[in-house]
């Protein structure tokens, strides 16, 4: 059993690798925090389209995607808004065979949808996450208030929207022979026999070479003999593969999901315990980010977690993500803010293993 417990930060894809790394594996990640998210963008084709308003990453402040725009705060104060049918273009090709927005595998969901300004939407989906929650509100950490029948409305509504478009996309990728294994209604055993038949070979031909990778980086990481790297596109693998290791094949978030792991897109936005509108009592750097980064905060200073897996920014590339792990809560403020990319995520975990082994 691992000593370290470790709170994470992830986008649904992101949740469900680190789900499938807890189901699989003796994983150091004690409690999930995700992240509502509608599609990401690639960091490399982000600079392209800026540089058509004239722009630079450096002279972004700030990101914000609302009411059909993305919304450039410059550091200048002036404000740029893109049309999202403008930016869709550079949306990663596997956000459009997601089917989750509201990371339905998370002790905790959060996000902005729903909730009035100031406040955010926190879906409770676990017991621990429920303990975590009334914890961060009975020190004041946090304040609620019930979320309306409204409220409820329009994110089902919109989660809703996100399993059907992207259903849509599923069937049309299958139709061109492109498998997205990660939606088959297969039985654990099923699975079990898939996975020991499996290796980075078939990874790479069932997820990264049709482009349905997310870039997460849980093959690097669980890869026993440190075969497989990660740089801005793709896992790579340098060597052969032993034949009887299927571990990178096993955790992939988007290769067959165990049974009580898999989306059933009848429940849109998953199962859960309640849902509420929250505000922080703490910090106050974004409206949804000041609500992880105050969780965070309980989570560290209550050490129930040892340590944060975060995504910060690069000091020498602009919104250029990068993950770390920290104790610090200093840090965690610092790293606050969405930045709509992505980065492999569990990269920093890999010093851990080294530490065990």
């Amino acid at each position: 059993m691992s000593e370290n417990r470790i709170a994470m930060v992830g986008t649904p894809c992101e949740i469900m690798a680190a789900s499938k790394l807890q189901h699989y594996t003796d994983s150091p990640i004690d409690v999930k925090l995700g992240l509502f998210c509608m599609e990401n963008f690639s960091y490399k084709y982000f600079e392209n389209l800026l540089k058509e308003y004239d722009l630079k990453m450096d002279d972004i402040e700030k990101f914000q995607i609302d009411k059909g725009f993305v919304f450039l705060l410059l550091k200048t104060k002036e404000t740029v808004k893109i049309p999202l049918s403008i930016a869709k273009r550079i949306i990663r090709k596997n956000c459009n065979i997601c089917v989750e927005l509201t990371s339905e595998t998370s002790d905790i969901s959060i996000g902005s949808i729903g909730s009035s300004d100031g406040w955010s939407t926190l879906i409770i989906r676990t017991k621990k996450g429920e303990e975590i929650v009334n914890g961060a509100i009975e020190q004041e950490f946090i304040e609620s208030k019930e979320f309306t029948e409204s409220q409820f409305n329009l994110l089902s509504k919109l989660a809703g929207n996100k399993i059907n478009k992207n259903l849509e996309h599923i069937e049309r990728r299958e139709f061109l022979a492109r498998p997205v294994l990660y939606q088959r209604d297969k039985s654990d055993d099923s699975i079990l026999g898939e996975i020991t038949d499996s290796n980075f070979s078939d990874l790479k031909s069932n997820v990264i070479d049709v482009g349905a990778c997310v870039l997460c980086g849980a093959c690097e990481y669980v890869c026993p003999y440190d075969l497989i790297t990660i740089d801005d596109t793709k896992p790579n693998m340098k060597g052969e593969c032993p034949h009887d290791c299927h571990a990178c094949f096993t955790v992939c978030p988007r290769t067959f999901i165990p049974q009580n792991l898999r989306n059933d897109n009848s429940k849109v936005i998953g199962d859960y315990i309640n849902v509420l509108s929250v505000k922080s009592l703490k910090h106050s750097q974004g409206q949804d980010g000041s609500i992880v980064t105050t969780l965070l905060d309980y989570l560290l200073t209550n050490k129930i977690v040892t340590e944060a897996l975060i995504v910060d920014k690069q000091d020498h590339l602009a919104w250029k993500p990068y993950a770390k792990l920290t104790k610090d809560i200093d840090e965690v403020v610092k790293s606050g803010g969405t930045k709509y990319s992505v980065c492999p995520v569990f990269k920093p975990l890999r010093n851990i293993k080294e530490e065990v082994d």
